[in-house]
């Protein structure tokens, strides 16, 4: 865990099999409120999923108090630090999935593909053999991915079982091939591999730790990324070694954009970009611009506007 005094940021999932998952989060609450971190965790039958930030004892707490019980033993979470804004509020939730696909017979506490270490991972997508596969959603793959890898160009998640019908599964019936998948911290690539073997698929692995882990421990000159990785707060995107990257983010409509995007005449920080200005109506422009507004007004304060949600999608 970093040694620092700088915000912390730390994201985890565990898939559980577990009933009483509700009874969580009262207790979970009141621990993060002592402990003042804010973030998000997400509870369902299928496990725990969040991201929290906070000091190195903040966050340290939480996460105690979590592995105290034994069915979270394991839960590993990964590091890195913000310099900036992170998170607006601690918000804990309950949800039918910690990672929604809408198959709720894909069930990665019971079964799941192979994991690929990131010292491991150049080595199986550079076999000619093995399908490479962005388990992100399509604004996420245009900031940063593997080389030579496909995108299924989801908006969410829950397209990819149709994706897989649509286009894996013909691909993988005229010659038989490995899969190989990743996603931002592993979470993804994990129900989706369940998904796939249970959908019959044979050979399937993925990114142990996810693009973070990787981006963490392997070199630049060593490493088949390119780009930046996304990551669903403040922060925008991560570059190798986990500091925070280039990329800021339309608050329109949540697309990540860059400084070539922020040049456009299309542009107008928090109403529109150029992924967005013909989108949205004159009315609904006009709320964003007060939205704005009311923000650069309490950053005059220095106090906090709660304008964009984010939800940990690992």
């Amino acid at each position: 865990m970093p040694n620092t005094e700088e915000t912390v940021v730390a994201a985890f999932y565990k898939f559980v099999d577990w009933n009483d998952f509700k009874d969580l989060k009262s207790p979970l609450a009141k621990v993060c409120s002592k402990a003042g971190t804010v973030g998000t965790i997400l509870l369902a039958p299928e496990g725990i999923n969040g991201t929290i930030a906070g000091t190195v004892q903040d966050v340290q707490t939480v996460l105690e108090f979590l592995w105290n019980d034994q069915r979270l033993f394991g839960l590993t979470p990964k590091y890195s630090t913000a310099t900036g804004k992170t998170f607006k509020r601690m918000k804990i939730k309950i949800k039918k999935e910690i990672v929604s696909m809408g198959k709720v017979e894909a069930k990665p506490a019971r079964v799941t593909g192979t994991f690929v270490t990131p010292d491991a991972w150049n080595k199986v997508i550079a076999d000619p053999d093995t399908v490479v596969i962005d388990a992100r959603n399509y604004y996420e793959n245009a900031v940063g991915t593997f080389t030579n890898s496909i995108q299924p160009n989801t908006k969410s998640f829950r397209e990819f079982p149709e994706w897989v019908n649509r286009e894996l599964k013909p691909m993988m019936h005229k010659e038989t091939k490995k899969i190989a998948m990743f996603c931002t911290g592993g979470i993804r690539c994990e129900k989706a591999s369940s998904y796939l073997l249970q959908e019959g698929f044979e050979e399937v692995s993925q990114l142990q730790g996810g693009i973070q882990k990787y981006l963490q421990e392997v070199k630049p000159e060593e490493s088949f990324w390119q780009g930046e990785c996304f990551v669903f707060d403040d922060r925008v995107s991560l570059q190798h070694g986990l500091i925070e990257g280039d990329f800021d983010m339309c608050h329109a409509c949540r697309m990540p954009i860059d400084d070539n995007d922020k040049a456009s005449e299309y542009y107008v920080e928090g109403v529109s970009c150029p992924h967005c200005h013909n989108l949205h109506s004159k009315e609904k422009k006009a709320r964003f611009a007060e939205r704005q507004k009311q923000i650069g007004l309490a950053e005059k304060r220095n106090h906090t506007h709660i304008g964009q949600k984010f939800e940990p999608r690992l």
